[in-house]
């Protein structure tokens, strides 16, 4: 039977945020947090946590969630859910959600699960959102998307694009790092060597484009709280206690 996993990578070593899985934010680890937003998915089948570390095993295991162990040596999330994947037959569609997105919506989860097993076109398919801040748009540390009239992308870019040669006429996408995949798509993008433009912008995705692959996009409208920093975990824990007081 074919069926739709959401797997969730979770490493404990970070050079920012050393253990960032296992931080607890009104009593729950953020890897809870991000659990639970995948269990509301109406369109998941299946929810795995993939890690290396026992710690975060133990941790899933404590508050009843679904979690596998996997090799150390993987160099990116997408060959840890790929791993998980093979053991899974069953597994036609697979979500790569990630660990330190506690705010991430459902609904948007099943955004992409929708556009990856609906549209056959679609190798892959991805969130983005609208940017109109000048600092958000030349900020390298926020992926920039291109897309086509069918809402496929183009290309993604940690620079300023499109290039506006006439102003007041172009649209900036923001990317979200969550993707869905079809299976095969999943095991070709892992078993490509890593593409030139991928090593030179530092972007997974684009070894996908470079090889013929083709990513759909879909808009959402909300702001991502991923936690890389310090800074980042003190605005999550305002969200979360402006949203219980």
């Amino acid at each position: 039977m074919s069926k739709t996993a959401i797997i969730i990578p979770a490493r404990y070593g970070s050079s920012r945020l050393e253990g960032k899985p296992l931080i607890e934010v009104q009593g729950k680890p953020i890897i809870q947090w991000v659990y639970e937003k995948a269990e509301m998915s109406k369109l998941a089948d299946i929810i795995i946590v993939a890690t290396d570390d026992s710690r975060i095993f133990d941790a899933v295991k404590a508050f009843g969630g679904n979690v596998e162990m996997t090799s150390a040596n993987h160099k990116c999330g997408s060959d840890r859910i790929r791993e998980v994947a093979e053991r899974h037959p069953e597994i036609s569609y697979i979500v790569n959600l990630q660990g330190d997105e506690p705010l991430i919506t459902p609904e948007s989860i099943d955004e992409v699960i929708r556009n990856v097993k609906d549209d056959i076109a679609a190798d892959i398919s991805t969130l983005i959102r609208p940017l109109t801040d000048e600092n958000e748009i030349n900020n390298p540390n926020l992926v920039k998307c291109v897309r086509d009239l069918n809402g496929f992308a183009l290309y993604f870019s940690r620079s300023k694009i499109p290039y506006e040669r006439n102003t007041g006429i172009a649209e900036f996408w923001g990317h979200l790092g969550i993707y869905g995949y079809k299976r095969d798509a999943l095991f070709k993008m892992t078993s490509l060597p890593q593409s030139p433009l991928e090593k030179t912008e530092s972007l997974e995705q684009l070894r996908a484009l470079e090889n013929g692959m083709k990513i759909k996009t879909s808009v959402v409208n909300f702001v991502p709280v991923g936690i890389d920093t310090k800074e980042d975990l003190e605005k999550f824990k305002e969200i979360v206690s402006s949203k219980l007081s």
